[in-house]
């Protein structure tokens, strides 16, 4: 997968760098939702979000934006996973040949997180998945429904 990485993404990438001493892979600017995200080293996940996240609330008011992480994960499942929490995911639903993964939650709370105010959640997901995987993210389900 290509990812160009433009300039202003290397210089938040760089922010993220020098605030907290963790890596990132990657910085999606997400104007629709008014958000970074940042999908972080895996292992880094702890260092980038620092204590009590104060490291997220320094980088937030540093770049005037709503900061999101994700920590990477070389599996494609995990990294679903990954992109998805706190909700929990059981499992990722291939069925179409080529087509969209289904996401498989296990509660109904976790369907709402998945999801986001808005479709913030799913949106972050669809970005990710295109941008990482070559995947496209169809639905969040409950684990027993059908698409």
């Amino acid at each position: 997968m290509e990812r160009n990485i433009g300039f202003k993404e290397r210089r938040y990438i760089e922010e993220l760098r020098i605030l907290t001493k963790s890596t990132a892979f990657d910085c999606v600017i997400d104007d629709r939702f008014d958000r970074v995200i940042y999908v972080i080293r895996q292992g880094d996940m702890g260092l980038a979000i620092g204590k009590k996240g104060e490291n997220i609330r320094r980088l937030q008011s540093v770049l005037g934006k709503r900061i999101e992480m994700v920590e990477f994960a070389e599996i494609p499942d995990e990294f679903i996973a990954n992109i998805f929490k706190p909700a929990e995911v059981v499992g990722i639903d291939r069925s179409a040949e080529n087509g969209p993964v289904n996401v498989l939650v296990r509660q109904r709370s976790d369907l709402g997180i998945a999801i986001g105010k808005g479709g913030c959640n799913i949106e972050k997901a669809r970005i990710l998945c295109r941008r990482f995987c070559g995947l496209e993210i169809g639905e969040v389900l409950l684990v027993g429904e059908t698409p």
